[in-house]
């Protein structure tokens, strides 16, 4: 079939099933190294977040313990594939410091589907990169063309893209060919979904959306693989994909044109702080603005954002919080607490009485401002003395786009604030940027020093 007639689907099956070690650039490969030890870092690190434990009662609930399955990491039960896909991604979005693809968390919903893929099936270990990588190219071209119009109408770009990456990448785990791979997305673009609601309302969903994500985009490949026939038109058809969610046309040239030049894998980007991607830089302005003010009071806070982030779920919200959910997401609770206490941890984002951070929160503004750049802030302070000052903090994906050294610190620096011995952290290095000789044994035992839950 030419490229002529190939629909977008069919051309990004080929495209993911011709990746492999020999076939990806040496860049692309180590930030997939990279991506990795960042994900299993953060995992390790959220040993401690009870949305684990509520998935794996839940993982269980399906059928049981699974000798013959995959393990819930920090746990040592086995359960079925899906199920412990469902628990590890609740793990590793436990501390909302997963990494971001644009305005989607791909790497929580892939790499726990792989691991438990690769220790359950035994499947070739050396395709794990080239797996990881086709998730983050087939889910990120999407991403990247429809999420600026989705987001906007309340869907969630984890879900909606990650689980079209999930089938990517676990089709090109199992080895499919192009065209098996392409029904798998085929289906996946089917299945798809996931709102923004629970940040609205500081609830827990957004934490399963992950997990669902992946053990939906698992069953798209299954199906595939088990002779599912599927729309071949399913992304540009009249009622596909592009059209459903973004009412929008999709130029099939031109995206599966990016497919291999333009590397989505490329600007995956990491978050210093356990807040939403949208509040690391008014976290970093803060931090500069306090400063600045070298323990002067704070009377009033101006911030200034690019709409669409001021405009995402739960970005504007100022309480009362009760959860996690809240805090990580409101702009002005991130820049009350930093200002106030300094770097944010997970132990700050979760005290919801701290009234001198709640005072201070209630005399920040938000101001949408078209002309702020996405990932960037301008904070203006009114002081308790009368002096004003500010800080604007320009920022693109690049500052987050971490080499493996910064990774390796940022991640061990939280397993020492959650007590996970340094060895863990040593096994998954060695897992991430080694061989892969001894598979996925080597994570298994990184988690199993994690402190047990209750």
């Amino acid at each position: 079939m030419s490229n002529e007639t190939a629909t977008l689907s069919q051309r990004m099956g080929a495209f993911v099933a011709g990746l492999s070690m020999e076939t990806l650039p040496a860049e692309i490969v180590e930030k997939a190294r990279i991506c990795l030890l960042n994900g299993y870092g953060i995992g390790l690190g959220s040993h401690s977040t009870p949305y684990a434990g509520v998935a794996r009662r839940a993982a269980l609930g399906f059928d049981g313990e699974r000798p013959d399955g995959a393990t819930l990491l920090g746990d040592g039960r086995k359960a079925a594939v899906a199920g412990a896909a469902l628990a590890n991604s609740a793990l590793f979005h436990g501390r909302a410091q997963e990494d971001t693809c644009g305005a989607a968390h791909m790497g929580a919903i892939m790499i726990p589907l792989l691991t438990a893929l690769l220790e359950a099936k035994r499947l070739p270990v050396e395709r794990l990169i080239p797996a990881l990588v086709a998730g983050y190219e087939a889910g990120g071209l999407l991403e990247k063309a429809y999420s600026p119009i989705t987001t906007p109408r309340g869907l969630r770009s984890s879900p909606l893209y990650g689980t079209i990456a999930a089938a990517a990448a676990s089709a090109r785990l199992m080895g499919l060919d192009a065209a098996t791979t392409a029904v798998a997305i085929d289906c996946a673009a089917s299945f798809t979904g996931g709102i923004l609601q629970s940040f609205s309302e500081g609830t827990d969903e957004w934490r399963y959306q992950v997990g669902v994500a992946g053990s939906t985009g698992l069953t798209a490949a299954l199906l595939a693989a088990n002779g599912a026939v599927s729309a071949p038109h399913s992304l540009e058809g009249r009622f596909g994909f592009a059209r459903a969610f973004a009412g929008s046309d999709c130029d099939v040239d031109d995206l599966a044109g990016r497919l291999g030049r333009e590397w989505a894998t490329r600007r995956v980007t990491f978050k210093p702080y356990p807040v939403c991607a949208f509040n690391q830089t008014p976290v970093i302005a803060a931090l500069a603005l306090k400063e600045k003010a070298a323990g002067r009071d704070f009377a009033r806070i101006s911030v200034r954002m690019n709409p669409l982030e001021t405009g995402y779920a739960g970005m504007d919200s100022t309480g009362p919080f009760h959860t996690v959910s809240g805090t990580l997401m409101s702009i002005p609770f991130c820049i009350a607490l930093t200002l106030v206490r300094g770097e944010p941890t997970l132990k700050m984002m979760t005290t919801y009485d701290d009234g001198d951070v709640n005072a201070l929160m209630s005399r920040v503004e938000l101001v949408p401002d078209e002309g702020v750049a996405r990932l960037c802030c301008t904070i203006e302070a009114e002081l308790a003395d009368g002096g004003r000052l500010g800080v604007e903090q320009v920022m693109t994906t690049e500052n987050f786009n971490y080499d493996r050294a910064t990774v390796s610190r940022l991640v061990r620096r939280i397993g020492a604030e959650q007590d996970v011995p340094a060895k863990a952290y040593d096994l998954i290095e060695d897992f991430a940027f080694g061989p892969h000789g001894t598979g996925v044994d080597q994570v298994l035992a990184a988690f199993a020093l994690c402190p047990r839950p209750a």
